[in-house]
């Protein structure tokens, strides 16, 4: 781990096991110490990152309040991964920078909420240049582009694909509308059709959950379509970059489709 300015490593180290002793506590007695001695520790921090994240740790927090202190600590104490690159994997790819302008770019931006993983998020990154997303939008505590973690996973991509920051998913959902986008919430819930069942329109913005606690309901609400890939055995769910794969493919195939029909 990096440490700070005068901060030692064993002042993250501290913070770390103690935000994670609240995270692993249910909600109760047991779980407000937790997070009153977590809170304490990082108000009193000299590092004023730590001091930030005290706020993020209120009495009652729930395990997604804990998270968004929890995930930024776990990223500064995150060691080396293996990478594509790391594998000996290569592709014969653009150089970057000028073929970034020429990217056959289809009107879709995707929005990524709270994503706990890095390393996910550089997986997003990539699939959203493979099929021309315009932009990544990035919400709540997901990573920046800069994030190491996210280059090693992105291979480059995430210099390529124009990221906006959002505080919060709803404001990327208002942002949206506000453009005349089409929002799509990739979600498993009641309601939701595959995503080749679409009927979208462009521009349309493509909205993608949490890891551990997907999409919250009210905005899964607020959005135009909902989509969810059909599970054919034990577990019902995906990878949060492999779903995105699956869902991007689905959706530059119904633009192109309709872009073939309207040039005849």
């Amino acid at each position: 781990m990096t440490s700070s300015g005068n901060d030692g490593d064993g002042d993250w180290k501290k913070a770390l096991r103690l935000v994670r002793a609240a995270h692993g506590e249910t909600p109760g007695p047991a779980r407000e110490a937790a997070l009153a001695a977590a809170r304490a520790f990082l108000s009193a921090a000299a590092d004023a990152r730590l001091r930030s994240w005290a706020r993020l740790l209120p009495p009652g927090a729930d395990d997604k309040a804990v998270l968004c202190a929890l995930v930024p600590l776990e990223r500064a104490d995150a060691r080396t991964r293996l990478s594509d690159a790391d594998l000996g994997i290569t592709t014969a790819d653009a150089v970057l920078g000028a073929a970034a302008a020429a990217r056959d770019a289809f009107p879709l931006a995707v929005a990524a909420d709270n994503l706990r993983s890095a390393l996910n998020l550089g997986s997003v990154f990539r699939t959203c240049d493979f099929f021309g997303v315009e932009s990544l939008w990035l919400c709540g505590y997901t990573a920046d582009p800069s994030h190491p973690q996210v280059a090693r996973s992105a291979l480059g991509a995430e210099t390529a694909v124009p990221a906006r920051r959002f505080g919060d998913v709803r404001e990327a959902v208002a942002a949206a509308k506000s453009e005349g986008r089409f929002v799509i919430a990739l979600e498993t819930c009641r309601g939701a059709v595959a995503p080749e069942d679409l009927a979208p329109r462009f521009p349309a913005l493509l909205l993608l959950g949490s890891e551990r606690f997907g999409l919250d309901p009210d905005v899964v609400a607020s959005a135009d379509a909902v989509a969810a890939i059909p599970a054919h055995g034990v577990k019902n769910s995906l990878n949060v970059a492999v779903a995105f794969a699956v869902a991007a493919a689905a959706l530059r195939r119904a633009h192109d489709c309709r872009a073939s029909v309207a040039a005849r």
